[in-house]
């Protein structure tokens, strides 16, 4: 079992109802391989934590770039709520070693997982919460804000891959993608759509969704990482 006490020096935090903390770092794994402890997952922390984080998120964004229009700001709010971000948050305070795993999920490197510890993240942010209330919840995350959004706007991954590709195709060639549905398959209830996308008359990246829009956007990351590898010309075909 968990040494709580010691897990809440690591932390930081100090809890007033322990159970809380307990829960937080109970994944789902350990209780199906110990039905015997009368513990709960933290799978219900998890949901709250998130819908806590998005709010204390977007109203510290709101308020540290006042004349950052809308759409970025959803952007860069779900740049600092994504599982890698927060995935990031839980390995600087140590959260995958701290989890409470199956034997199972353990030895195949679930204490690395992104999906884990963006879960444990969430959860503990939610058992935080219930316990001390929002205040709390900012004094631990807000100081992770700040490096969290330079890396997010040093490297445009607040940015979807057609306004990535976008960007670099007008700025370098002079050119706008366009996009073209060449195919669909399968029923109604669950089509994919197959895109490629062109700048001039170079076909640089494919790909598959289901929808237009999802299958565009795969086909313009299919094109970046394409331009990025060299594997595309355009030069001889202009």
């Amino acid at each position: 079992m968990l040494d709580l006490n010691m897990i809440q020096e690591q932390f930081g935090i100090r809890f007033d109802d322990l159970s809380l903390l307990q829960r937080a770092l109970t994944h789902r794994s350990y209780l199906n391989e110990h039905p015997e402890h009368s513990l709960e997952d933290n799978e219900r922390l998890e949901f709250l934590g998130d819908a806590v984080l998005d709010f204390i998120a977007g109203a510290w964004l709101y308020d540290r770039y006042p004349e950052m229009d809308e759409g970025r700001l959803t952007r860069l709010r779900a740049g600092l709520v994504r599982t890698e971000t927060l995935a990031r948050f839980a390995q600087q305070f140590g959260l995958g070693e701290a989890l409470l795993l199956g034997r199972g999920e353990d030895e195949s490197g679930g204490r690395r997982r992104p999906k884990n510890l963006c879960g444990a993240f969430e959860a503990l942010s939610g058992a935080l919460y219930l316990d001390q209330g929002m205040d709390a919840v900012r004094r631990l995350v807000e100081p992770l804000f700040g490096p969290a959004v330079s890396s997010i706007l040093e490297y445009s991954t607040d940015k979807d891959a057609k306004s990535l590709l976008q960007e670099w195709s007008q700025a370098t060639l002079g050119e706008t993608p366009v996009y073209r549905t060449i195919g669909s398959r399968g029923p109604d209830h669950a089509k994919e759509f197959t895109v490629v996308v062109l700048i001039g008359s170079v076909e640089c990246g494919q790909g598959v969704g289901h929808s237009k829009q999802l299958a565009a956007q795969a086909a313009a990351q299919n094109a970046l990482d394409a331009i990025d590898a060299g594997d595309v010309i355009f030069d001889e075909a202009r």
